[in-house]
């Protein structure tokens, strides 16, 4: 892609809202992207957003052959993206987003027994994620030290 097409893209995404809200003006985002502005602004691939297309957790409009964002689009994905980033399973997102178009609040509708699980899940795997890397150090230090020994030996001999 060019630096002009990339241009106009970008400001298309950070096109100002001609509506001042208490005299500013505020960023709009655009009412419709497509796949690849959509994977841009939200540092995903395009593979991405056809699995989740696959999955039920996005469903764009066509224009032909186009796959065309909506804001609400947007927003699930911003769901979808953050309940895989806190850990949760594909599953459990779409619960989360059904619980969602029903009427749910949250930012991420789910319960406090929900959340206090994954926490614990998370805990675990920063344990199991720093014991590994504690084995992997001395593994490294193990070899660093062999190979110093291999060069003191070859120095004396």
């Amino acid at each position: 892609m060019n630096d002009i097409a990339g241009s106009e893209i970008y400001a298309r995404s950070q096109r100002l809202s001609s509506k001042p809200s208490d005299s500013r003006q505020q960023i709009e985002a655009p009412e419709r992207l497509t796949i690849g502005e959509l994977a841009r602004s939200a540092g995903v691939t395009l593979r991405a957003l056809r699995f989740y297309q696959s999955k039920g957790l996005l469903s764009p409009s066509r224009d032909g052959q186009a796959r065309i964002y909506s804001a609400a689009d947007r927003e699930r994905l911003e769901l979808i993206l953050k309940g895989k980033r806190l850990g949760f399973t594909l599953h459990e997102i779409r619960e989360m987003l059904m619980a969602r178009a029903a009427g749910a609040e949250n930012t991420l509708p789910i319960s406090r027994r929900k959340c206090t699980e994954q926490i614990n899940l998370l805990e675990r795997q920063r344990r199991d994620i720093e014991r590994a890397l504690c084995e992997l150090r001395e593994i490294y230090t193990a070899m660093f030290r062999a190979a110093l020994g291999r060069a003191a030996a070859n120095d004396r001999g």
